[in-house]
């Protein structure tokens, strides 16, 4: 009897597996596939045309350098406000280089030097000090939106040399080059995460940091490294975004980040353990860039797409506790 009894608490502590576990599993890639589906309807058949997809894959190839950025932190279980702000104010340094007669590859290795001395203070503040990465990477991301005001005078920045817009506008075989740049920052981290030794630190960081350290570990320069690889991603963004709008001003910072938080969260709903994963990042960013451009196709304002940005957020938040807990 108390043999039963003990089965019975077992059985009833065990965690419960959601019904249809195939679809609870898929469901983020489900709704990717349901939203292209419904666009596609509504709009005419257009949304799958060549050049849509060709402009949704243009659109969002900065976001997705920058979501991968943010992916690497979220890895070792931090958090980086100041993503969009970094892309910023890099391409502002990098454009007011070439502005005042910067050779153009220099001033793109200064601008990514920047990003990488913000991710760097940002590490030493949360992985030395101890500081909350969500409190010390706010304050870094309004510093950083100050000094792109200081840089750009509060202007809007332009006339470098037109050979720059190449970066950021230029094809090859019809492909947007920041799309070639995002495919390729994109396999580069996946294979770090995957099968380097840096990224297995990380992953181990992120799982439990106490266990990391006593397994031989070094969790401080480890969170820091990865602190400075998301700066310098972000840098690069910022560059390349400047190259495509042939300008440099200091708005949109708040929009990158907020659309680079939501794609790794809707990542994070891919696997069962809700960890953040450069594939599941890079499904969230085609949603987004799916949203969007549907949304513009039926004729929807930017205004409640906002609203829809973030209850996809919160969606994606919700959908990635559920599946941990259940996990």
């Amino acid at each position: 009897m108390a043999q039963t009894d003990t089965l019975t608490v077992q059985a009833s502590a065990a965690p419960r597996r959601p019904i249809l576990p195939w679809v609870w599993q898929s469901s983020t890639i489900i709704a990717l596939a349901i939203l292209i589906l419904a666009f596609t309807v509504i709009g005419g058949r257009v949304f799958l045309s060549p050049g849509n997809i060709t402009n949704i894959l243009y659109q969002v190839a900065i976001l997705a350098i920058i979501a991968v950025a943010q992916t690497i932190v979220m890895v070792v279980g931090d958090f980086d406000l100041s993503v969009g702000s970094t892309a910023v104010l890099s391409g502002a340094c990098a454009g007011a280089l070439m502005i005042e007669g910067t050779p153009i590859p220099l001033a793109i290795l200064v601008a990514i030097a920047v990003g990488a001395a913000i991710g760097a203070v940002n590490g030493v503040l949360v992985a030395y000090f101890q500081l909350s990465a969500f409190i010390a990477t706010l304050a870094m991301m309004t510093t950083c939106l100050g000094l792109t005001l200081i840089v750009t005078q509060g202007t809007t920045l332009y006339g470098w040399p037109e050979v720059y817009g190449v970066i950021g506008q230029g094809r090859i075989n019809g492909v947007p080059l920041p799309v070639v740049y995002a495919l390729v920052v994109a396999a580069l981290i996946w294979f770090a995460l995957r099968f380097t030794t840096i990224g297995r630190k990380w992953y181990a960081i992120g799982g439990n940091a106490e266990v990391a350290r006593l397994s031989g570990v070094s969790v401080r320069p480890t969170r820091l490294l990865a602190f400075v690889a998301a700066g310098a991603l972000s840098a690069l963004g910022g560059v390349v975004l400047v190259s495509r709008l042939g300008s440099a001003g200091s708005g949109g910072s708040e929009n990158l980040m907020m659309y680079a938080v939501a794609a790794v969260f809707l990542g994070m709903t891919v696997l069962r353990s809700g960890r953040a994963n450069v594939g599941g990042t890079l499904i969230g960013v085609a949603i987004i860039g799916v949203v969007q451009n549907g949304l513009n196709l039926v004729g929807v304002n930017t205004y409640i797409q906002q609203v829809l940005i973030g209850v996809i957020i919160i969606a994606a938040v919700l959908l990635s506790s559920l599946k941990s807990r259940t996990s």
